[in-house]
């Protein structure tokens, strides 16, 4: 039976375009992974700093999946370093940064871990927690929220 209050919450698919406007990121393709309960951000050559007392990290994101063009170099607070288990059972201690996210006109803020696992198939995966009360997940479909434009290929001048 579905509860009168998730009728009315906007359908999203198993995967989807987003938006993290706060680390300069357009659009990156994300997993909605209702298994997982944290949400994760395939980053690279990360770097603890500390800024006015805080803990942070620069890291680097690739958005693109299966491509390192495009690259961003971003910054965020730390809010804590947390032991995470991937799903092949391998436990390690990630940072975990907040900030927001837009999907479906909709933002928000969002925990993300921060994985330098090069076998992640997206990107970035969308747990539970972060959608938990605003979407429902259609787990047959994609791309509820449409595709961001492609830019077309430069023709080369011969």
């Amino acid at each position: 039976m579905v509860d009168r209050q998730q009728s009315f919450l906007p359908v999203i698919g198993w995967r989807e375009w987003v938006t993290l406007p706060q680390l300069g990121i357009p659009h990156i393709k994300v997993k909605v992974d209702t298994g997982a309960r944290s949400s994760s951000l395939y980053a690279v050559d990360l770097q603890k700093f500390e800024k006015n007392s805080e803990q942070w990290v620069a890291f680097t994101v690739h958005p693109t999946q299966r491509s390192r063009v495009n690259a961003i170099r971003t910054e965020a607070k730390v809010l804590e370093f947390r032991s995470i288990r991937s799903s092949s059972g391998q436990a390690e201690i990630r940072p975990v940064i907040v900030t927001e996210i837009t999907l479906l006109g909709k933002t928000w803020s969002v925990e993300l871990t921060l994985a330098k696992r090069n076998n992640m198939g997206f990107r970035m995966l969308l747990g539970r927690e972060a959608f938990r009360e605003r979407f429902l997940v259609d787990a047959g479909k994609s791309y509820y929220g449409g595709r961001p434009k492609r830019n077309k290929p430069r023709q080369s001048h011969k």
